[in-house]
């Protein structure tokens, strides 16, 4: 790897992310924060919904706001590049092997979705206090959690940006990002699906359980949750799986 290239390629990312500082800002959060809103003050506010439901929801949103964040930061910017701006023949001329130029995508989604996750917890709390109860007990742990759900974001982003053709994008977001979220345990916890056992061995394969119930159980440890080395052992294991999905897919179309 050429260092310098790569981090003046990754310089030049975070230049245009300041430059559509607004636009991101309101993409990234007006959803999820409408989700709050609605869920934890409205409903809860109504009686509709227990007062602990506010502490509840705040992690499985957190995980959201990273979950598209990182995927709509590399995914749809790839899909553009490849398909109509051919801006990343640019980026292929640089100076250093082309699985570079996708790490490259990969740490600057990671980066934002960390930014749109922990951005979250501040704009959450305004709007749902008093009534969050937040327990950061361990905040090593809960930095590692966050960095690996935010690692998956950015991985999914690379594989699905590189798989996914522009006339299909509509389909990606409607058959995989809308279920990915329903069933990710991020309005509820995952032993809440005991009563339908099949559904809730089948949401196992579904990354974001495991984004949605890790970052609850270093932030609201006092609701049920799946255990952490669960937690750990999945997001390393879809890690792993996306990223190499993603660079193989990444190379085949920056050969072709």
């Amino acid at each position: 790897m050429n260092r310098k290239a790569f981090l003046a390629m990754l310089g030049r990312d975070a230049h245009v992310a300041r430059r559509n500082f607004v636009p991101i800002l309101l993409q990234t959060f007006l959803q999820p924060l409408m989700f709050v809103f609605i869920f934890g003050r409205v409903m809860v506010g109504s009686g509709y919904m227990p007062p602990a439901y506010k502490s509840l929801l705040l992690p499985g949103i957190m995980a959201i706001s990273m979950v598209g964040t990182g995927i709509w930061a590399v995914a749809m910017p790839l899909i553009a590049e490849f398909q109509w701006t051919r801006e990343i023949e640019d980026r292929l001329l640089a100076p250093m092997d082309i699985s570079w130029v996708a790490v490259e995508k990969v740490v600057a989604g990671t980066l934002q979705a960390l930014a749109a996750g922990l951005m979250v917890i501040p704009a959450a709390w305004l709007l749902l206090r008093p009534g969050v109860e937040l327990s950061l007990h361990a905040p090593l742990v809960f930095a590692g959690v966050a960095a690996l759900v935010a690692l998956f974001s950015a991985a999914g982003g690379l594989a699905l940006g590189c798989s996914v053709d522009q006339t299909h994008v509509g389909l990606m977001f409607t058959l995989v990002v809308a279920p990915m979220i329903f069933f990710g345990c991020t309005y509820y916890p995952w032993s809440a699906l005991e009563n339908f056992p099949f559904l809730q061995k089948a949401v196992l394969l579904n990354p974001l359980v495991y984004a949605s119930e890790g970052l609850r159980g270093t932030l609201v440890p006092q609701f049920p949750h799946l255990s952490l080395l669960a937690v750990w052992a999945g997001l390393v294991l879809f890690n792993a799986l996306l990223l190499s999905v993603g660079l193989r897919q990444f190379h085949k179309k920056a050969v072709s």
